[in-house]
């Protein structure tokens, strides 16, 4: 099973729990496996075994097409995605007090090269559209920024908010606000070379 799938099945069945207000212990007794287990399951330790995962997901009372649906493999095509700064999941792992994860993206993207920068705009910074040949992530730490996606989409990003895009696509920003915005952005370039 692939990392990206493992984490978004651990991440649907700890936000299915939470969602019907189900502990993990009567999860466990409902599944009929140890308490242990689902904590690792949840922390995307272990990998469940195709039978587990049915008992748990049936365990939770959900359709297994409900469960599995927009669960997808990494390879599958994505235009762009938005994540707002209120749809970021909070997590604890086990063992770790006063620890505050934020899973703010976990997207698998065949190898890369990584590239992160601080991008500051000012509110009058302005440019053709560009494209990249790498997948681009941005975090907006400060301002208002509006990106524009070809010559008709645009999408307004404030602070606290992230995108994730293929930077093939004709895109740039635009410093919406009064003071100067910064971001910061992670570039994913594809390592081409074969062998």
């Amino acid at each position: 099973m692939e990392d990206d799938i493992l984490i978004q099945i651990s991440n649907r069945i700890k936000e299915k729990r939470r969602e019907k207000n189900i502990t993990v212990q009567e999860l466990a007794t409902k599944a009929n496996v140890s308490k242990g287990l689902i904590s690792q399951i949840e922390n995307s330790r272990t990998i469940p075994s195709l039978i587990v995962l049915i008992d748990i997901v049936r365990a939770l009372d959900i359709d297994l097409n409900v469960f599995f649906k927009d669960i997808r493999h990494a390879d599958q095509k994505f235009p762009l995605i938005i994540k707002r700064k209120s749809d970021y999941e909070r997590f604890e792992k086990e063992h770790a007090e006063g620890f505050g994860y934020q899973r703010i993206f976990t997207q698998s993207i065949k190898n890369s090269t990584v590239d992160i920068v601080i991008l500051e705009l000012e509110p009058n910074a302005h440019r053709p559209l560009v494209e990249t040949e790498a997948y681009e992530y941005k975090y907006i730490i400060k301002g208002d920024v509006e990106y524009l996606f070809g010559n008709d989409t645009t999408y307004q990003l404030n602070e606290g908010d992230s995108m994730l895009f293929d930077g093939r696509i004709p895109h740039t920003p635009r410093n919406i606000g009064k003071g100067k915005a910064s971001m910061l952005v992670i570039y994913f370039f594809e390592n081409t070379a074969s062998g």
